[in-house]
């Protein structure tokens, strides 16, 4: 191949080489590198036909691989017939260019495998929108490694002194259609936000919300469409196949509802702009009144699937919500003596099977648990004109006495915290105890203690996750 065609990014139908280097104090062993990344291969629809990987202390600034390593690469790319090879790793557009010119095939990074994923899989506007953002803010500043249509274009006029200069690059040309196109994006994508923005806040006014987090393919969609009254979700065992977030009513019985949402799954290495550009969608996540980080205990590389759920979680700055962890998958543990471990480093998780409804029902209490917060007997007193305060205590609360006198109703319920603050938020006019609601709230629930991250066990840490447990599918 004389010219690689970098215009052409798309890796379905290509025969693709995987290369993957370990430096030393890895987080993952390299098997186990190599199966996430010939999982995301599959999901981009290229068949793998080899792979290749080296330990190296450093990678080499020119190529990345060393230069033995470069000439059995391209050995291989010749043998297996490949049109494309993979790397596990970001890399500059030098490398790029240097790898190319060295094997005479494309090259793609994981970043880039993961925006061809991002967009086979986006189907809303505004998931279209955020790929073509993250797409062409990494494309920027790789331009000049990418197109050989760099030469100048236009020249000067010949009127006037100082007019015949060499004109303008085509390179220039690429970088201010780039910037034009990202700049009508993000406008777009703006007004977007802003309406997602006003949803999010009006729906945590009316409702307790719940996202649904975990690394991609852990079971989150399977859960939604279990546990929600709409459902829908789509649902497959490969990677990223939710890309925009879904939200539907939760009964969770006694009158009492929450929103539930499913969001896009968090994979390691995720490109920093594509966190950015999927604002939006993770909107439903930073704003969530409680998180369920779904991990599933079937993969062998649970636990640090869980760390960089966590750490994306931080970085997008969805630290104020309580957190409960859900074990899924434990249907297909070999033992179930394997959650052990699991259970004592994180004693409030809960397993569950969403395959087959196994311990749905505890996860619905939990979560009851954390929506009502500390329950209390009180008395409410209340205009019976005041239809919406009515209408919420008769539906959102458990009534065990009620009495009417004139134009006002007196009811005796068991109410939590989180109920006498969503009626505060919706202007409710009413006394509990003989106290307006905020002074209520301040008597009968002098600390939020229980607002505590219920994920936090123990001490966080487990101490072994047995490696040898079957791989569980879904998303």
């Amino acid at each position: 191949m004389s010219q690689i065609h970098r215009e052409e990014l798309k890796v379905a139908r290509e025969r693709a080489v995987l290369v993957a280097v370990e430096f030393p104090r890895p987080t993952l062993s390299m098997d186990d590198r190599l199966r996430e990344l010939d999982a995301l291969v599959d999901t981009a629809g290229a068949e793998v036909v080899g792979h290749l990987y080296q330990r190296r202390r450093l990678p080499s600034g020119r190529s990345f691989i060393g230069k033995g390593k470069l000439e059995e690469l391209r050995g291989l790319i010749e043998m297996v017939k490949a049109t494309i090879v993979i790397f596990d790793h970001d890399l500059t557009p030098a490398q790029i260019r240097n790898i190319e010119r060295e094997t005479s095939c494309k090259i793609i990074d994981r970043s880039e495998l993961i925006l061809d994923i991002f967009a086979r899989r986006a189907t809303t506007h505004a998931a279209k929108l955020q790929v073509e953002i993250a797409q062409l803010e990494y494309t920027y500043p790789r331009l000049r490694a990418m197109w050989d249509h760099l030469g100048q274009v236009t020249g000067g006029a010949p009127i006037g002194i100082g007019t015949r200069g060499p004109g303008e690059q085509q390179l220039e040309i690429d970088r201010r259609l780039v910037q034009r196109r990202l700049k009508q994006l993000r406008s777009e994508l703006e007004s977007i936000l802003r309406r997602k923005e006003r949803e999010v806040a009006s729906r945590n006014e009316d409702h307790f919300t719940v996202g649904l987090v975990g690394y991609t393919n852990a079971g989150k969609s399977t859960i939604f469409n279990r546990v929600s009254e709409g459902g829908g979700a789509f649902s497959n065992d490969k990677l990223f196949a939710t890309l925009s977030s879904r939200v539907e009513r939760w009964p969770l019985g006694g009158g009492a509802e929450v929103m539930v949402s499913d969001t896009v799954g968090f994979i390691r290495d995720l490109p920093h702009h594509l966190i950015a550009s999927f604002r939006s969608t993770l909107e439903e996540t930073v704003h969530g009144q409680l998180l369920l980080l779904v991990v599933d205990v079937g993969d062998p590389t649970a636990l640090q699937q869980l760390q960089t759920v966590e750490g994306t979680l931080d970085a997008i700055g969805a630290t104020q919500q309580p957190r409960l962890l859900v074990l899924n998958q434990v249907d297909r543990l070999e033992h179930q003596d394997d959650l052990l471990p699991w259970l004592r480093a994180y004693p409030a998780a809960i397993p569950i099977s969403a395959r087959t409804g196994e311990g749905l029902d505890v996860l619905k209490e939990h979560v009851l648990e954390i929506m009502l917060g500390p329950q209390r007997e009180v008395t409410i007193e209340v205009r019976l004109a005041n239809g919406r305060t009515v209408d919420f205590i008769e539906r959102r609360t458990e009534i065990l006495d009620r009495d009417y006198e004139d134009d006002r109703g007196r009811y005796r319920v068991r109410i939590g915290r989180r109920q006498i603050e969503q009626l505060l938020a919706r202007g409710g006019e009413a006394m509990i105890d003989g106290a307006p609601l905020r002074e209520a709230i301040e008597t009968l629930f002098p600390a939020r203690a229980w607002a505590a991250s219920p994920i936090n066990g123990r001490d966080g840490v487990i101490d072994e996750v047995p490696a040898d447990t079957t791989r569980g599918g879904g998303s």
